[in-house]
């Protein structure tokens, strides 16, 4: 077990509002971040809260190394980061997760085999690799279904909806490798997040009904509605052995689909997410306190609920316009996230309500 007092240095892969709010959560504590982002500093917005900052590309060894070398521990709050040069951290620093989370999760073809190993039901699939293909997939899954970029896609990004096989057949398909996904029937959506420390201890937060729109995360709901509250078990269940295969350490997220016939797998996020978000004033401990606690080998704290619930809604594009008539309720809890540049689709802050 690997432990860093106060005073130690985390090192974050990524510059956007998730390295933001852990490197808040690491300076609570008595640490210090130093992010490494492609970006210039001025366009990173966890810089603006961090100690330091190297930009370098996720694929430059030596930029990695020479990184690694001046932190404790290295975390990542951003999945698609090329797994293999991580290898060049491990002389110098810590790294948690493990890189095989990462290879496992940034690949939707190895995310969903791996599951299915483990006993998890994610929806039909098939991989798709030309257009032949994918005629045979939706032949053999059926329409409607969505056809997925394997790697890099998120918020919806990367993905078309296929309603008929004429859909397909006239479909320009990108050169990149794909997954044809048949369509799931569910009632609702839900995440588990966990975290477990280098001693393999886990702890859940509750279980949040997510409601999406255009592909991205609007809401939040903690606790989720009985109906799908009933499903969190058997999902707390292959969270955990997902983990435990991974030797994972930090938060790791699973979404589910809550069906008629139990939960069905989604997607994975080796990383803190969007749906915990409302941890930070409706929980003891907020995912983000809690990953920076098992990545440098600390207690964990309590995931428990300081209130009846919360409410976290995504504030996109311009819908942090509103920030004034946001603060003026006192029950709002405001995070905005530094950005200069508002656009569609852009995920620009978060707001929380906690339920008395």
């Amino acid at each position: 077990m690997k432990t860093f007092g106060p005073g130690a240095t985390i090192g974050i892969l990524g510059g956007g509002q998730l390295g933001r709010m852990m490197a808040l959560a690491a300076a609570q504590l008595g640490y210090c971040a130093h992010v490494y982002a492609p970006e210039p500093r001025a366009e990173s917005v966890a810089a603006q809260v961090s100690a330091a900052y190297t930009q370098g590309t996720y694929d430059d060894e030596a930029a990695l190394a020479a990184f690694a070398a001046q932190v404790a521990v290295v975390t990542y709050e951003f999945e698609n980061v090329a797994a293999a040069p991580l290898a060049a951290i491990l002389p110098h620093a810590a790294l948690f997760p493990p890189a095989r989370a990462l290879e496992v999760a940034q690949d939707r073809v190895n995310e969903k085999s791996f599951v299915e190993t483990l006993g998890g039901r994610p929806a039909p699939w098939m991989q798709v690799d030309g257009a032949e293909d994918l005629a045979r997939a939706v032949a053999t899954i059926g329409a409607p279904g969505i056809l997925k970029t394997r790697r890099d896609g998120y918020d919806g990004k990367g993905q078309w909806r296929i309603m008929t096989p004429a859909d397909a057949a006239g479909l320009d398909l990108p050169a990149v490798p794909l997954i044809y996904e048949g369509f799931v029937e569910f009632f609702g959506e839900f995440s588990v997040i966990l975290v477990r420390a280098q001693d393999g201890s886990v702890q859940f937060w509750d279980s949040a009904r997510n409601e999406h729109e255009d592909g991205i995360l609007a809401r939040s709901t903690v606790p989720a509605p009985a109906e799908i509250a009933a499903q969190v078990p058997a999902a707390r269940a292959l969270a955990k052995q997902v983990a435990a295969a991974l030797d994972y350490v930090g938060v790791l997220t699973l979404e589910f689909f809550a069906t008629q016939d139990g939960p069905v797998f989604n997607e994975m996020a080796p990383r803190v997410h969007n749906s915990g978000h409302w941890s930070i004033e409706g929980a003891i401990a907020s995912q983000f306190e809690n990953h920076v606690r098992a990545i440098l080998g600390l207690p964990l704290g309590s995931t428990e609920l300081v209130t009846q619930g919360a409410v976290m809604d995504n504030l996109i594009g311009e819908a942090a316009d509103a920030w004034p008539q946001l603060l003026a309720d006192p029950a709002n809890h405001l995070h905005l996230y530094g950005k200069a540049e508002t656009r569609p689709g852009r995920k620009m802050g978060h707001v929380t309500r906690l339920v008395q």
